[in-house]
């Protein structure tokens, strides 16, 4: 199945620029971070959390170390909706024999306050510690709100950037299903002649010929009359795994008619094309299928088109060449293969 199919949309795909990628691959804790250290230096103080609900471990130092320390006094406070500000820890009735206050690392100095998610919900906060007993007036307040804010503000836009990647992606993956066929899962009719034309474009300008190829299995029509819907159509699916054992990763397979599949081959030549049809031809009639425990021999006919014998053709008029030699094919017998080629007497037109 051809890559080139991943350009089906008429509108090219959201793209996303450099620093909108890096803000999604980004990871949080990075994010995170950067407003910590932000916070250490809009309010000089010996460290900044940004808190929900756990960050022991998080700086990767032993459980001694000053940060974890202070990140176990951290989180040994519950996430709260208040606004809290301790001058002076020591001073205060509840937290003063707090073993990180009482003893060391000696923590002084506390403020929390609140940050809010989607719908309002309390979901972290910023916890700012120091050692030393500190003021923290209207102006650090009004800043340290604008703080949060920002913050809050950079969760939204987070949750906004997952959302509309998910969109994207649920998109695209809607757009490949509607060119899929959902019984074969090759290219639909729609999708494979879109691939033609793409294909033969890239051919023309790199001068190089480009070569379809009609496959209908012979005995299809016979075992659906008598056999039902069910059998013929496991007959096409592994009749499509053998075609696709037989062409190249990039040549695009679809089904173009009920029974008819419709090969595209970049770069194929009238005489690669030929071989790739007996290849096909071979591969499906050397592979009985057991049909009520009965062996029947499937065989295929095939019509088959190339650039280089026509090299002025647009795409519906190798499709049409290509229909005309498989309606040849099918004249002359089962197990036929037939090439389209300029003053063909034999040819249907």
């Amino acid at each position: 199945m051809s890559d080139s199919l991943e350009e089906f949309s008429s509108t090219k795909t959201l793209m996303v620029n450099t620093g909108f990628e890096r803000m999604l691959t980004e990871k949080f804790d990075v994010k995170i971070g950067r407003f910590e250290r932000l916070g250490l230096q809009l309010f000089s103080v010996a460290n900044c959390f940004i808190t929900f609900g756990h960050v022991t471990g998080r700086s990767g130092g032993s459980g001694r170390s000053i940060t974890e320390m202070e990140a176990g006094f951290s989180d040994s406070l519950p996430l709260s909706e208040e606004f809290v500000v301790i001058s002076d820890l020591i001073e205060h009735e509840g937290l003063a024999t707090h073993r990180f206050v009482a003893a060391d690392p000696f923590i002084r100095f506390y403020v929390s306050y609140p940050i809010y998610g989607q719908e309002s919900k309390l979901v972290g906060c910023i916890r700012l510690i120091d050692y030393q007993p500190k003021e923290f007036g209207g102006r650090e307040h009004l800043l340290l709100t604008d703080f949060a804010t920002i913050i809050e503000r950079e969760l939204a836009l987070n949750v906004i950037c997952q959302n509309q990647i998910e969109l994207v992606k649920q998109n695209r993956n809607l757009k490949r299903e509607s060119l899929i066929d959902p019984l074969l899962g090759t290219w639909n009719k729609v999708a494979i002649a879109r691939s033609l034309r793409i294909e033969m474009e890239r051919c023309t300008k790199a001068q190089k010929p480009l070569s379809l190829l009609f496959v209908y299995p012979d005995q299809i029509d016979r075992l659906r009359a008598e056999f039902g819907a069910a059998l013929s159509d496991q007959l096409l699916i592994r009749s499509v795994s053998r075609v696709r054992s037989c062409i190249r990763p990039f040549d695009a397979l679809g089904r173009f008619g009920s029974d008819q599949l419709l090969i595209v081959l970049p770069g194929a030549s009238h005489l690669v094309v030929m071989a790739v049809a007996e290849r096909i031809r071979l591969a499906i009639m050397t592979h009985p299928e057991m049909i009520e425990d009965v062996e029947t021999t499937i065989t295929i006919c095939a019509g088959v088109v190339s650039t280089d014998t026509y090299p002025d053709a647009d795409p519906e008029m190798l499709i049409s060449l290509a229909e005309k030699a498989l309606l040849s094919a099918r004249s002359a017998g089962n197990n036929t293969v037939v090439q389209a080629m300029p003053g063909q007497p034999d040819m249907i037109i």
